[in-house]
């Protein structure tokens, strides 16, 4: 009777699956070289540049993704470094995002390689949760000739740990009537949402497995951690009712460089922004959004990183006014006590772009505007083509920086 009852529960549920290429960047560049496998491998650019992606036999020497190159290299010595192909990336990731809308017309895209998928009413098509998990990441290998790891449970977060547990190349099911067990024998640094502060101030409490969240009382909780120690109470018990959301708000927009070299001019660092602002109010004309505030980051030579941010006195998508707001927040910084190693702004605060909005109390930013949209007509047309403002045409300009 027990068995019917779950396979009854199971039946009325939602089917959720999360879905991870393996290790993404790696595996493309393996498609076209194939006698790679097996080796370690870093793709990153040349130069003082970041890991974008590891293969698994170099996370094992301590690689990993956003970690600075020449740190990778003391780490993994005998790794192959490659240089990204974005273009072949971006083929790739929309090829997947397409078969995955084949499955279902319920796909939140999380990344160019990450996605969860609503497959609820997908059991006459595709059979049970786990024929389900072998369909896509079978069909993941004839399409685009990648592995895949998936992960399938009835709540959005419990899929997501699944497919992080299946890693690499694997499928793993939680069905709704295990769903607490599952969640019951996890690490609390395995709930979605425990950081690194997060977990200490569990860890300063006692509390080191899911389990013990879940037995602690909900207002002990709150008391030391605010609304997330009440959400990570709900999250323990399997509670949480966020659906897939097939269109995703961006939070925040952004843009950043790495220098090739540490940068002390003012000008570079001036210039930099100004070519930053244009790619960020491009990508916000782009989604529709206007930027209501906007934050600078800067990383110091000994890798220490600080932001600051502001309040935009209205919306804008314009580039001049980001960037002039970007400069007021590089200068209230003063005099700096190190050279620069990256630099990068962010639109944040971000809302609909209904037209009525005033975007500027400087008229000429409304031919600015007109101006811009017109390069991104001649981007769209022209992908490859160089066009853009004269204050960031340099003779001094490296191909990097192109």
């Amino acid at each position: 009777m027990g068995s019917q009852q779950s396979r009854a529960q199971q039946r009325g549920s939602p089917i959720i699956a999360h879905v991870d290429m393996d290790a993404f960047y790696v595996e493309a560049e393996l498609l076209d070289k194939p006698e790679l496998r097996g080796r370690k491998i870093i793709v990153a650019g040349e130069g003082r540049y970041v890991v974008l992606s590891a293969s698994y036999q170099a996370r094992a020497d301590g690689v990993r993704s956003a970690m600075p190159l020449t740190r990778a290299r003391r780490l993994s010595p005998q790794a192959v470094v490659i240089p990204p192909q974005m273009h072949r990336y971006r083929e790739l990731s929309a090829a997947i995002m397409d078969y995955f809308d084949t499955l279902t017309h319920r796909k939140e895209q999380l990344s160019v390689d990450e996605a969860f998928l609503d497959l609820t009413g997908a059991r006459r098509s595709m059979g049970e949760p786990e024929q389900m998990g072998r369909l896509i990441r079978a069909g993941l290998r004839e399409r685009v000739g990648l592995p895949a790891t998936v992960g399938i449970a009835d709540r959005k977060f419990i899929a997501k740990i699944a497919s992080t547990k299946a890693k690499p190349d694997g499928l793993l099911v939680v069905p709704p009537h295990r769903r607490t067990e599952f969640l019951h024998s996890l690490e609390a640094t395995e709930l979605w949402g425990v950081g690194a502060k997060t977990a200490q101030t569990l860890a300063d409490m006692g509390l080191r497995t899911v389990a013990q969240i879940a037995e602690t009382p909900k207002e002990a909780l709150a008391h030391r951690l605010g609304a997330v120690g009440e959400q990570l109470h709900a999250l323990s018990w399997g509670i949480d009712p966020r659906p897939v959301e097939p269109h995703r708000v961006e939070k925040s927009i952004g843009a950043e460089e790495t220098f090739a070299s540490d940068v002390t001019a003012d000008a570079q660092l001036r210039r930099e922004l100004l070519r930053l602002a244009h790619k960020v109010a491009a990508r916000l004309r782009a989604a529709e959004l206007t930027s209501y505030g906007l934050s600078l980051k800067l990383r110091w030579r000994d890798f220490s990183t600080l932001t600051r941010s502001a309040s935009l006195p209205h919306g804008t998508q314009s580039a001049p006014e980001l960037h002039r707001h970007a400069v007021r927040l590089l200068e209230g910084l003063g005099p700096r006590r190190q050279p620069v190693r990256l630099i990068g702004i962010r639109a944040e605060r971000l809302g609909p772009a209904d037209g009525s909005l005033q975007l500027s109390f400087d008229a000429h930013d409304e031919d600015w505007l007109a101006a811009q949209r017109a390069l991104d007509a001649v981007a769209g047309r022209f992908p490859d083509s160089a066009v853009r403002p004269a204050a960031l045409l340099d003779p001094r300009e490296t191909e990097e920086d192109r």
